[in-house]
């Protein structure tokens, strides 16, 4: 038995939660720290989170170490250099549709300040760009109505001579008042919510990476700084918090022995390797080709590699043909459905009608939207199985990056990389379908884009492995799947058509659902459930179901009781993959468990938070977590345990996949508002995704 820590935790009156937000107001949130996003164009501050829950030993305060970027005090024609990764010369020239798309996202609700107006430092907030450049706006100055231009009322007015004249305008205030980028400055401080780019992100995740000792610490230290004890309003209103962490008493589940192809092997510490096996059953690849974007790797290089990989697909236990149909065709980034619609053409007349089946494709390390662009035509127009790499890969070669880019392809193309030997609780014993379910919701910024809703459902009872995607779009940041009763209809029908039987239990793990969600979902999606069952095969008498939200955004970090006990704590310092705990910090009532399935490699691992919201089938703790701890040794992309179930993970991947599949620049900002209004009236105006190849609608084609 592990005893383990939670962050922090206090004794509270149900009542007391009602006002313990006006006693606490987050007035420290943030704190300067030092370090910088991506050079001078953001900062990123350390603060602390805090929150109230109701557990088994009455209200508890969680907290913890968050981060956050804030944009810098600087001009905004310095602002939008950065942005467009533009270094040295003045930004003279007009921007391309693409890149105004890309400027006007990222300023969009920032507030600036004049610097035309000597000491009048008036403050805006950014709400657009113009469509045309400073040079051709104007508007009728005064009562005359007299039509002036915007640079020649700078001029006139202020003695400003514009210079970015190329530019658009900022639109700002409640009305379209225009001001020109170099007017501008934007006021420091402003938390920046929008999408950050791979560096930026990289130094924030950085920045939060910090080993459980060091987080612990200054999660401690923080609590000690917040003075909680002498805070008066606390002391008024009788609350007490302990300095120290909670104890919780916690298990570890045993890791499931794992089934090759000939052999069986049991992860340690949540990892193992593949030498001298071969996958449980491997894929076909009978004609395929590489397609090389990446104009730095040369033919030799590309094809030397494209070797090397077949021959390890063919080490694996793959039918994999150990020659490409031809070498391999060079293209440009700019001509990408010019060069595989070629692709295509030329495999079919070589192969008198047939497929590919399978499409390498290498790419530039820095590709933009090149790689969503090769997928959206792949998957919805041509109908090719692709395996992207980067140049980069290309390069530094080696035995592990081949190995873990064979168990993608095997997937894709219909193997199975490896099964559980023992009997899973609950599924084994009869036909089980187990669904895993998502939305991913439009990045910041992108207010005219649609949420997209995945649902992924095993295929192939006993071994539950093979997740094939139903996906759909609806209205914009709207958290319940709309349309999940034709999905769950379309699963159950594929399922019965692949086992030559009706499923007997339904287990959905459902992902990204907050606990203020849980009752719309329950009354929503659990009734979908059941009529798409009744619709599907006409009866009354729907399987038992068994409803599990999977919750990853929270704040519950769990800590070794002692830090120096080697014997409870991996080789990061973190407690052990499948460590469970399920008292005393869990719900009072409902069914709920944290589980951390997964090996920590840097940083604090971070617990799953499943809560059952539906149990028809009447699963004990044991067996459920089990289970779960189970479907996190099956994921079919590495050789360790993810930190989420399988069917879920499957559900994001599945999800982010399909935002590719509409086009760069599909919505407008200048349509946004107009489009919200009108999903408000009819769903059905949402811009749907376009279809899958026919050929790929049975495969896990996303992994």
């Amino acid at each position: 038995m592990e005893v383990l820590r939670e962050t922090m935790w206090l004794e509270l009156n149900w009542y007391q939660l009602l006002i313990f937000e006006m006693i606490f107001p987050l007035k420290k949130l943030f704190k300067p720290l030092m370090l910088f996003c991506a050079k001078h164009l953001f900062r990123t501050w350390s603060g602390f989170y805090q929150s109230v829950r109701p557990t088994q030993n009455g209200l508890s305060l969680n907290v913890d170490i968050s981060a956050a970027a804030f944009v810098q005090n600087l001009m905004v024609i310095d602002f939008v250099k950065d942005i467009l990764n533009i270094k040295g010369a003045p930004l003279t020239r007009q921007l391309s549709d693409a890149e105004r798309l890309k400027v006007k996202r990222a300023l969009k609700g920032l507030k600036v300040e004049v610097t035309h107006r000597q000491n009048v430092r008036r403050k805006y907030t950014i709400f657009g760009l113009t469509k045309e450049p400073t040079k051709e706006l104007t508007f009728p100055f005064g009562d005359s109505g007299e039509i002036k231009s915007v640079v020649q009322y700078f001029h006139d007015t202020y003695q400003v001579n514009v210079i970015y004249t190329s530019l658009p305008c900022l639109q700002v205030g409640n009305k379209a008042t225009f001001l020109p980028m170099e007017v501008c400055k934007i006021v420091g401080g402003q938390r920046y919510t929008k999408r950050l780019n791979e560096t930026q992100t990289a130094n924030m995740v950085n920045m939060n990476n910090k080993k459980p000792v060091a987080r612990e610490t200054s999660i401690l230290e923080m609590v000690e700084e917040n003075d909680y004890q002498n805070d008066e309003y606390a002391k008024e209103f009788g609350v007490m918090i302990s300095k120290s962490p909670t104890s919780v008493p916690a298990r570890i589940l045993p890791s499931p022995q794992l089934n090759y192809h000939g052999g069986d092997t049991r992860p340690k510490c949540g990892q193992w390797n593949m030498k001298n096996q071969k996958m449980f059953e491997g894929g076909v690849v009978n004609f395929w080709r590489c397609l090389n974007f990446a104009q730095f790797v040369s033919n030799g290089k590309a094809t030397g590699f494209c070797k090397n990989l077949a021959s390890s697909c063919i080490d694996y236990g793959m039918k994999f043909s150990s020659h490409p149909i031809d070498s391999p065709y060079n293209a440009r980034p700019e001509k990408v459905e010019q060069a595989l619609k070629t692709i295509q053409k030329e495999a079919m007349t070589m192969l008198e009608g047939k497929e590919l089946d399978l499409l390498i494709v290498i790419l530039p390390d820095n590709n933009g939207s090149l790689y969503g662009e090769v997928k959206r035509i792949c998957e919805t127009q041509l109908g090719i199985i692709s395996q992207c790499i980067l140049a980069r890969t290309v390069e530094r070669m080696n035995v592990h990056t081949l190995a873990n880019i064979v168990l993608k392809i095997n997937t894709k193309v219909g193997g199975i990389n490896v099964v559980l030997r023992d009997p899973i609780p609950m599924v084994s014993d009869r036909p089980t379908i187990i669904f895993g379910a998502d939305v991913t919701h439009p990045n910041p910024g992108e207010s005219g884009s649609p949420s997209i809703a995945a649902v992924v459902a095993s295929q192939n009872w006993p071994n539950v492995t093979n997740y094939i995607p139903i996906l759909s779009a609806q209205l914009g940041r709207e958290e319940k799947i709309l349309d999940l009763k034709r999905m769950a209809k379309e699963h159950f029908h594929a399922f019965e058509k692949n086992n030559q039987r009706r499923p007997e239990r339904i287990i959905f793990y459902r992902d990204g659902v907050s606990d203020g969600q849980f009752n719309q979902v329950r009354e929503y999606e659990l009734e979908a459930i059941r009529e798409a069952w009744r619709n599907e095969f006409k009866e009354s008498v729907v399987p038992p179901i068994t409803f599990v939200v999977v919750q990853k955004r929270h704040h519950t970090k769990l800590f070794p009781w002692n830090h120096d006990d080697f014997s409870s704590v991996d080789r990061s310092g973190n407690i052990y993959p499948g460590t469970v705990v399920d008292s005393d910090i869990c719900h009072p009532t409902q069914f709920n468990f944290y589980l951390c399935s997964h090996a920590g490699i840097q940083a604090t691992s971070r617990p799953a938070h499943y809560h059952v919201l539906c149990d028809d089938n009447h699963f004990t703790a044991d067996q459920l977590q089990t289970l779960t701890n189970n479907l996190c040794y099956i994921y079919a992309r590495c050789t360790r345990s993810v930190s989420y179930a399988s069917p879920a993970y499957y559900a994001h991947l599945a999800a982010f996949r399909a935002r590719f599949y509409f086009e760069e620049g599909s919505f407008s900002e200048e349509s946004s508002v107009r489009d919200s209004k009108i999903h408000q009236v009819a769903d059905a105006q949402v811009k749907q995704l376009p279809p899958l190849c026919d050929n790929l609608k049975n495969l896990t084609f996303y992994c």
